[in-house]
């Protein structure tokens, strides 16, 4: 009898031993999962086009309030599983609800022809999804900034300093070019003016028969691709070359819209807080310092990364590796915090 007491105590503390364990497990796995970021695929309307995004909301997103909301944008060509979801999935981390989504002709979103590089249309894109995210509850409509990347950038200050509604705008590795910067990647005037035709070509032959005409988005072996070159972040399927994204299809019709496209017109009326992170490494160095130069906004900052790669080098490190992407959240991160 003695020996069925004590057998039946040990049960007993097992038991309420494991109960306490449990009770510590899940209140440590609810705090955990606390601490993460949480994200929805979400759809909205651009000029009558359905648009897929992915939305990120920060640690402890508790529903009832509001947050500083920020677009994210990456470079030309690209989806929203690349930089723009990588940076979006930082800044939520940062406290912020953030918006990477498909452009119109790539991705999950809708347009045609498909991997249409149409500067006007993603600056429209961008106001749209401004537009969109202030049908949210949990977004405060008076706290919305925008973040680009690369030729993000180009598109985001457009649009910034076109719609109020943005309030503070911040680019990294920013491309930011004029009818001059196009002759030094594409050939000279020659090349530039042998793209443009060939654009006004395809968009000739898409009108008369609906095909599309097509170039590789890179290749080492082919110089008729958009991008001809050994980048590593577009052919590395560890880094940029990843399943959403297409090397082969790039619309031969981008080129007129890409190489016509000045953005610093718009400087000078982006009369608000603006933060640029760039480096000697990065594409075109001088043309993102003229371009913060001509920003009459007081609340301004140029962040100059030191680096010993040669430019355009050190541009792709800001799409994906570590101490630039760390650099570049933590300097955004803060921005956006004080300007928001």
């Amino acid at each position: 009898m003695k020996k069925l007491f004590i057998f039946s105590a040990m049960i007993l503390l097992n038991a309420c031993g494991n109960s306490e364990k449990n009770k510590k497990d899940a209140v440590e796995s609810k705090e955990s999962k606390s601490k993460e970021v949480t994200m929805k695929t979400v759809n909205f309307k651009s000029e009558g086009l359905n648009l897929v995004g992915n939305l990120y909301y920060p640690p402890n997103f508790e529903e009832g309030k509001q947050y500083p909301t920020i677009v994210s944008s990456g470079s030309w060509t690209t989806v929203k599983e690349q930089m723009a979801g990588l940076y979006a999935k930082r800044f939520a981390e940062n406290g912020f609800i953030t918006l990477a989504f498909d452009f119109r002709n790539y991705g999950e979103s809708e347009g045609v022809p498909r991997a249409w590089e149409n500067p006007a249309m993603k600056i429209q894109d961008i106001k749209n999804a401004v537009t969109y995210l202030k049908t949210l509850p949990e977004v405060d409509h008076n706290k919305i900034g925008a973040f680009g990347v690369c030729a993000g950038s180009m598109y985001t200050l457009i649009a910034a300093s076109e719609d109020v509604s943005i309030k503070a705008v911040a680019t990294t590795a920013s491309w930011l070019h004029d009818a001059e910067a196009v002759k030094l990647f594409y050939g000279g005037e020659e090349g530039v003016n042998e793209r443009k035709q060939a654009a006004q070509a395809a968009k000739k032959k898409y009108a008369e028969t609906g095909e599309f005409t097509y170039i590789k988005t890179i290749s080492t072996d082919d110089p008729t691709a958009a991008m001809y070159g050994n980048f590593d972040y577009y052919l590395n399927p560890e880094r940029g070359a990843i399943p959403q994204w297409s090397a082969d299809q790039f619309a031969v019709a981008t080129w007129e819209d890409w190489l016509n496209l000045d953005p610093f017109p718009s400087a000078n009326k982006l009369d608000k807080p603006l933060l640029m992170i760039h480096s000697d490494g990065c594409v075109l160095p001088d043309y993102t310092k003229k371009y913060f130069e001509a920003v009459p906004s007081k609340n301004k900052e140029l962040v100059w990364m030191d680096t010993k790669l040669q430019s355009p080098m050190h541009q792709f490190a800001f799409y994906d590796q570590k101490e630039e992407v760390d650099l570049a959240v933590e300097k955004t991160s803060s921005f956006f915090h004080k300007y928001l």
